[in-house]
């Protein structure tokens, strides 16, 4: 879906167009290969960044072209992930998915590509971004990387949740299907991680003035999306480090009953050795055996053995 907006100098409401005018903002979700085309030949936008724009594996990053002056940024944005490529649907698992920022200078124009819906351009196109005006287009791509801030940061708290609630249910039963959910919360902040890490570079290379120009006023708002990720870096950094370490405390926990149940398993089959033994001798076909003409003793003689066998392993501090 394509979608023309522009900020009214005026009233500074967001208004939606229906062409593309200076100092207006081209919005395209979930493009089909009709508006992939118009971007391509009404816009004069180079092919290899039109190529980049519609590529899902796209990672995070920065290019400039000096014949144009065309200048792409992609934004990896967090994302529910698909209920087909969960590890488990009692549990909500994140991705990330690229948002392509495109500036022309020449046209006056900025442009926004996203393959799936987003929730960063919702909430622009409803008009709900503080301060946001179309015709400053660098401002409105830091307004962008701050509101993709923002939502690293809600998402990750969503996944502490969902950590503190797996982790009360593993303390009062552990079973497979709450490793499971952690998992899927571990293939989440690992995606997060390494998407933060090529944000921060993303924003550190935008901060040098070298692909876009900059002005007083984006300074501090450079400084604001900084700490932001900054932030969200410490928050996936810090749930990771913890569910990592509550990983392996529960997996010592289970190696540890493991090891429980062997040494009563053996304790058992050691005891039961001794009736075995006896009955055994008892049970060949051999003369002049003590006894042989009665079953009290050998009944007599086995469970004293395994009476006997019992106390010595509770004893023995191997066992213990």
């Amino acid at each position: 879906m394509l979608k023309i907006f522009r900020t009214n100098t005026i009233t500074g409401a967001l208004e939606q167009l229906q062409a593309p005018q200076p100092g207006s903002w081209v919005s395209v979700v979930a493009p089909t290969e009709e508006e992939r085309a118009w971007l391509e030949d009404t816009l004069n936008i180079e092919p290899e960044f039109v190529t980049a724009m519609f590529d899902d594996e796209e990672r995070s990053h920065v290019d400039y072209d000096d014949d144009s002056r065309q200048t792409l940024a992609i934004l990896d944005c967090p994302a529910v992930e698909d209920k087909d490529d969960t590890v488990d649907s009692g549990v909500t698992q994140y991705d990330t998915h690229p948002l392509s920022v495109l500036i022309l200078p020449d046209e006056q124009l900025i442009v926004t590509v996203a393959l799936k819906e987003s929730t960063t351009i919702s909430y622009f196109e409803m008009g709900k971004m503080r301060d946001l005006k179309t015709q400053k287009r660098t401002n409105m791509l830091l307004l962008l990387m701050l509101h993709v801030a923002s939502r690293y940061q809600a998402d990750l708290r969503n996944v502490d949740r969902q950590f503190k609630k797996n982790d009360h249910q593993l303390r009062e039963h552990m079973r497979n299907r709450e490793m499971i959910r952690m998992l899927g919360l571990e293939h989440s902040l690992v995606y997060f991680s390494i998407s933060l890490r090529a944000m921060e570079s993303t924003l550190g290379k935008i901060s040098t003035g070298k692909c876009l120009r900059l002005y007083e006023e984006d300074q501090e708002l450079i400084d604001d999306v900084r700490i932001e990720f900054r932030q969200a870096v410490e928050m996936c950094e810090i749930s990771s480090k913890l569910l990592n370490e509550t990983m392996d405390t529960f997996s010592n926990i289970i190696n540890n009953s493991m090891n429980d149940t062997m040494k009563r398993l053996t304790i058992v089959t050691l005891v039961l050795a001794v009736p075995t033994i006896v009955f055994s001798f008892y049970g060949m076909n051999v003369d002049d055996l003590p006894l042989v003409y009665t079953w009290l003793w050998p009944m007599g003689i086995s469970v004293v053995g395994c009476v006997v066998a019992g106390l010595i392993f509770a004893k023995s501090r191997f066992f213990k």
